[in-house]
């Protein structure tokens, strides 16, 4: 979005109001004030200390502000830290990701299941990988279709009548090894679990919030039955952890897995998980590959690049609300040091007399420096209690962001301290 004449107009003419508005309050000020009694008070008069001015309610206002904008920000920067290292239900680390679409190489029908197996067996010959698996779509991709599933019973397919919204994945045996996904009960899908018959019963991993919503428990789904598609049956024979499959913030959603061999689908994405370093993965994958077909199309990389639209909220909350809490923290520091430098100027006399009849440099700084003290504390609790409540917003922007951490609040306190 580019801006036009009419952002620029506003936006001076937001800055002329704001300059007006806030130059209104000294000239206010002064054209109140009685000539006679600021003479006889001089430059050091202490009108006004006793009680509480607008200026005063500036300033609070001012560093309570500042404290909701460095809670927020710690918030942010603590989630994305967390989310950096967090259980997705599986580990992107160490994986190296590589899609390709077998029908732009002319793939089609019964060559496309054989094709994949060639390129399992000879991905998994390289040196230094552990585990190899295919995945027609990846979890926290924008891909991923999910569908309603019904209990095995049912046979009145309306909507009204499914058991849970599941995520659908087509797998190959070893994705769950290469993506470093849990196989919580039951068995992993095998090469047998092929079936050519698109009617016959299927052979499914599903996760563990699938089978405590479907079947009530995980040992009661291994071998359970439900419905999908319209009649279609399929048969549990092993439970996974639950992950992320749409966004970091989402509930736990339930998710099938079904044999790449029984769903055939041109979209394939290699999962390569190895301990060797990311280029020099990359250049054997794509020797190796291209000397199965030269005309594959390939896009290689790693996992944890493929993640970058997932975390792309909560990086640009947290370089937000990181400058404007450096931003904030500036004000809320200019703003005592003018406070306080207000009123020692104004009470410079008194404090020569307090001086003069032996008053010790702790009295002194209590009477010059308490106000803003008490001021800085003030503004300060009422913006950690803002900022606790503000930051709930971000919970449904940020993994894992939380306005209890003891090292938020810690921080939220030494930052206004110091």
């Amino acid at each position: 979005m580019n801006p036009d004449v009419r952002t620029y107009a506003v936006a001076l003419l937001l800055a002329v109001a704001s300059g007006l508005l806030f130059g209104i309050v000294p000239v206010r000020q002064v054209l109140r004030a009685n000539p006679w009694q600021v003479m006889r008070a001089g430059a050091g008069g202490a009108r006004g200390m006793g009680r509480v001015t607008l200026r005063d309610l500036l300033l609070v206002t001012q560093v309570a502000i500042c404290a909701v904008l460095v809670t927020s920000s710690l918030v942010a920067v603590r989630g994305l830290v967390r989310s950096l290292h967090s259980n997705y239900g599986f580990i992107p680390q160490n994986v190296t990701l590589v899609e390709t679409n077998l029908r732009m190489a002319g793939y089609a029908g019964g060559r496309v299941p054989v094709m994949q197996r060639r390129m399992l067996d000879a991905v998994r010959a390289i040196p230094g990988v552990s585990a190899v698996g295919y995945a027609d779509e990846l979890p926290l991709s924008l891909d991923g279709d999910d569908s309603f599933v019904y209990s095995d019973d049912v046979t009145d397919f309306r909507q009204t009548n499914y058991a849970a919204s599941s995520m659908f994945y087509n797998i190959s045996p070893g994705y769950l090894e290469a993506a470093g996904t849990r196989l919580l009960a039951g068995r992993n899908l095998t090469l047998k679990d092929e079936n050519a018959d698109f009617k016959a019963l299927r052979k499914v991993l599903v996760n563990r919030r699938f089978a405590l919503q479907v079947f009530g428990s995980v040992d009661k789904a291994i071998g359970g039955h439900f419905k999908y598609w319209g009649g279609f049956r399929a048969e549990v024979v092993g439970v996974v952890e639950d992950g992320k499959y749409r966004t970091l913030t989402e509930d736990q959603k339930p998710a099938t897995f079904f044999s790449f061999l029984q769903m055939n689908g041109s979209p394939t994405c290699l999962v390569v998980r190895s301990n060797r370093d990311p280029g020099e993965m990359a250049a054997a994958l794509e020797r190796t590959l291209h000397g199965l077909d030269s005309g594959l199309p390939l896009t290689i990389k790693p996992w944890t690049d493929g993640m970058d639209w997932a975390l792309f909220a909560a990086r640009v909350a947290a370089v937000a609300l990181g400058v404007l809490g450096v931003l904030g923290a500036m004000l809320a520091v200019t703003g005592v040091f003018g406070m306080a430098s207000y009123v020692v100027s104004r009470r410079l006399r008194e404090l020569g007399i307090r001086v003069a009849l032996g008053a010790g440099k702790r009295e002194v700084l209590r009477a010059s420096l308490g106000r803003a003290g008490r001021l800085l504390s003030i503004g300060s609790a009422a913006g950690l209690a803002l900022g606790v409540m503000a930051t709930r917003v971000l919970t449904h922007i940020v993994y894992q962001a939380t306005p209890k951490d003891p090292m938020v609040l810690g921080g939220v306190v030494t930052a206004m301290l110091l």
